[in-house]
């Protein structure tokens, strides 16, 4: 028969050699998967901190939305009022012109009595549009 190779499973070199090549490969295996868990560990960190600070924004944000709701509620309050006052002045000016009238017509004098169309619309230089009325 011709030459034999050396089985090299019963060769303790090569068995000592593959065993190394494990220990080794099993080291670096563990060592990878103890980083990957760091980076998760540190990934999971950093999102409970951006949920913190978006959370945060969030308070922030709700906090100016129902401040500027409050002003914008009491500002519509505070025109409603408004509003009522000039119907009721309206009123009150159409009734003394109506007055004035009937002294034109009895005393037979013209008086300067004032058009309403709309008394309280007041000039407004600042803002040129809508024809110089605030």
């Amino acid at each position: 028969m011709g030459s034999k190779s050396p089985d090299s499973d019963n060769d303790p070199r090569y068995a000592s050699v593959t065993d190394e090549r494990k220990r080794k490969r099993m080291i670096s295996n563990r060592e990878s998967a103890r980083r990957s868990r760091m980076r998760k560990q540190k990934q999971l960190g950093d999102l409970i901190n951006e949920v913190t600070v978006l959370k945060n924004d969030n308070a922030k944000i709700t906090e100016q939305v129902d401040a500027a709701t409050r002003r914008y509620v009491e500002m519509e309050s505070k025109n409603d009022v408004l509003r009522a006052q000039e119907v009721e002045l309206t009123e009150r000016l159409r009734s003394l012109n109506s007055v004035l009238e009937m002294v034109e017509e009895i005393s037979g004098q013209a008086l300067d009595i004032p058009e309403i169309q709309n008394p309280w619309q007041i000039p407004c230089p600042i803002m040129q549009t809508n024809h110089g009325f605030c």
